[in-house]
This record gives structure tokens, C-alpha cells and sequence, in this order.
């Protein structure tokens, strides 16, 4: 589809010199000569190269639609990651470059994900919002900290650090967003 050059939003996946770009910063520009333009930060869907350009809204770019399938992450075994198609349940093997080592330290066994493909080949995959991990260790509380909205580190089971609530100890489950790895709240606890 094509769309205007300043028509493009960070996420964006579009065609540009023949190859599969993603938008990662747009900022609007009104030189004092000349029209206003767009400048656009673009990451290389396959190397990750990145690309600085500027789009006028007289150009045309070709803006590209994803098919997005939702796979079960299974296991993983010697650097590849294998999920199944949960209609077809046809299976795939990905490796960690496909995945992203920021994605692949979220990854938990039954997990549902979704899968993105352009013309059948996988490009990459999103995450769910948010992933419960247990903590493993966590700092002590300092007296009197707790007076102010402070945080303290904290060890996951998957290796992160991040930052939690005072009240957070060792053992403890709690939710995560995978994006910008930001505790959101206690995990709530099943009932059976």
C-alpha cells in the first residue's frame, strides 16, 4: 500500500531500496528554506543495519503488511527455539538472531506469541505484554526508605535485573512488561 512520505509512524514496516525497513523515530522538520520533510530512523529487518532518511510528503513510499500467525513456544535446544501453530499445528524452528536476544530472555515454555511473516518468511515475533518471573534475590529493605516512593534491585529466575517495590522478596512472583522491562505489580497468586 502506498502512503505519503510524512504519513510514516514509528513500527511502520515499509519498502525502501528493495529491502524490508521498520521505522524505529520519525521526526517532522520545516527547514527555513525549503519544504518540511520527515526524518525517519530505519532499522534493516534482516541485518538490523540502521538508516537515517528524509521523506517529503510529495514521495510515495510503499508501506508493507505483516501476516501475524499465534505460535506456542515449545523448547529450546542448541541456539534454535521451536514453536507450533496453534490452528495448523504445523511446527518451526527459529534461531536467536530471528528472535532478538531482548526477546529471547522472556521466552517460557507454553508461552503464546505471534509470529511475523512477510511473504512467508518469518521476520520476527512479538511478545505478550506483560510475563510473570519469580525473584530469585532481592536487596533488603534500608530503614526509613520506605517514607518515599523508592526501589530496590532485584535478580529474576531469567537473569534480568530490574527494579521493584520495598515490599518485593526473594520467592516472590511478579508481572513484568516485556517491553521496557518495568515491574507492573505481584503476580496474583492461583487458586485451586
Amino acid at each position: 500500500m502506498k502512503i505519503n512520505g510524512n504519513a510514516i509512524r514509528p513500527g511502520y514496516l515499509i519498502n525502501h531500496q528493495n529491502r524490508l525497513w521498520v521505522a524505529v523515530k520519525t521526526q517532522h522538520t520545516q527547514p527555513g528554506k525549503g519544504g518540511a520533510y520527515l526524518q525517519v530512523e530505519l532499522k534493516d529487518v534482516k541485518t538490523g543495519t540502521k538508516l537515517n532518511e528524509r521523506f517529503r510528503s510529495s514521495e510515495a513510499v510503499e508501506r508493507v503488511r505483516l501476516d501475524e500467525a499465534t505460535y506456542q513456544f515449545l523448547y529450546e535446544e542448541k541456539g534454535d527455539y521451536s514453536f507450533m501453530n496453534q490452528e495448523t499445528y504445523e511446527q518451526l524452528q527459529l534461531s536467536d538472531e530471528t528472535i532478538g536476544e531482548d526477546k529471547i530472555k522472556f521466552l517460557q515454555e507454553g508461552m503464546n506469541v505471534q509470529i511475523l511473516l512477510h511473504e512467508g518468511a518469518v521476520i520476527g515475533l512479538n511478545l505478550p505484554d506483560t510475563v510473570i518471573l519469580e525473584v530469585i534475590e532481592a536487596d533488603p529493605v534500608i530503614k526509613g526508605q520506605t517514607a518515599t516512593s523508592s526501589y530496590k534491585p532485584a535478580l529474576l529466575a531469567n537473569g534480568l535485573r530490574v527494579q521493584v517495590p520495598p515490599h518485593i522478596e526473594a520467592g516472590a512472583k511478579i508481572v513484568l512488561h516485556t517491553e521496557d522491562m518495568s515491574y507492573v505489580e505481584r503476580a496474583k497468586e492461583a487458586k485451586n
